[in-house]
């Protein structure tokens, strides 16, 4: 396309080619506003490839972030100031801009709010007065549980925020206080969604039987962190490798060698994979 041919651009702008073809534009055309507008109201990213005016056109940058939330790294010192783009930033798709606004705008409750809602992820950009806030903690890991990484260590011990967390994401775990990785109640919830939680539960709760089976059926491969004593407890490994034979992995050695414990452990592979041809020629 000619890249000096102002109708043809604006009329073939798509969602797929609108930062390409405001890249390969003329210098003529690079500093057309409605060429550039064009582009970032059909792809945010095009603001990439705007002069510094349009970067600091506050219209211009609205329809970017709108559109991509997180162009507004591109954007001008003075409108990652601006609460009003931020705000339309943070709401936005690919919405973690808000790790390139203000520090005075990390730090304004309603926008945090309105982020760690649309992309929990965000908390970790919040400033640390809000990393401490219950509320602000709580809708974040509500939503996405493992930006418990994120908040402050009081909360990292508050047992409600840390169930809601594990409960969301049981890997979550990883960042709970050790008190509550050795609440029993709070760790089942972890490991009954994320198996392999298991690597940070207590040493007491890696050698409690219910639990570690709990983790056990959700992914053979957490017995991996259970206690050497249930690696070894036979009546526990049948039970593991009757529900999932690939547990038989982590068994001891002398398990390993079981004849009734390889039986069973076989038999469920077996019968896993007879499932699977089966659901296969379903779908053929």
């Amino acid at each position: 396309m000619n890249p000096n041919d102002r109708q043809s651009i604006l009329a073939n702008m798509t969602e797929d080619n609108s930062s390409i073809l405001l890249r390969n534009a003329s210098p003529e055309l690079q500093a057309d506003r409605e060429v550039v507008m064009a582009a970032v109201i059909n792809d945010g990213f095009a603001l990439v490839y705007a002069l510094p005016e349009f970067k600091a056109d506050r219209e211009v940058v609205m329809a970017a972030v709108n559109n991509h939330g997180i162009v507004l790294k591109y954007a001008s010192p003075e409108l990652q100031a601006d609460r009003e783009v931020v705000m339309a930033a943070v709401v936005s798709q690919d919405c973690s801009g808000l790790k390139y606004v203000s520090p005075e705008l990390q730090a304004d409750r309603e926008v945090v709010m309105a982020s760690v809602i649309n992309d929990s992820y965000t908390l970790k950009y919040a400033s640390p007065e809000l990393q401490v806030d219950r509320e602000v903690v709580m809708a974040a890991v509500s939503n996405y549980g493992y930006s418990l990484e994120s908040a402050s260590p009081e909360l990292k011990s508050d047992r409600e925020v840390v169930m809601a967390a594990v409960t969301n994401k049981g890997y979550a775990l990883e960042f709970a206080s050790p008190e509550l990785q050795a609440d029993r109640e709070l760790v089942l919830a972890a490991v009954s969604d994320y198996g392999l939680a298991l690597e940070f539960a207590s040493p007491e709760l890696q050698a409690d039987r219910e639990v570690v089976m709990a983790a056990v059926i959700n992914n053979p491969h957490a017995l991996k962190f259970a206690s050497p004593e249930l690696h070894a407890d036979r009546e526990f490994i049948l039970a593991a490798v009757t529900n999932n034979g690939e547990a038989l992995k982590y068994a001891s050695p002398e398990l390993k060698y079981d004849r009734e414990v390889g039986l069973a452990a076989n038999y469920q592979i077996g019968q896993k994979y007879q499932d699977w041809l089966q659901g296969y020629s379903e779908d053929m």
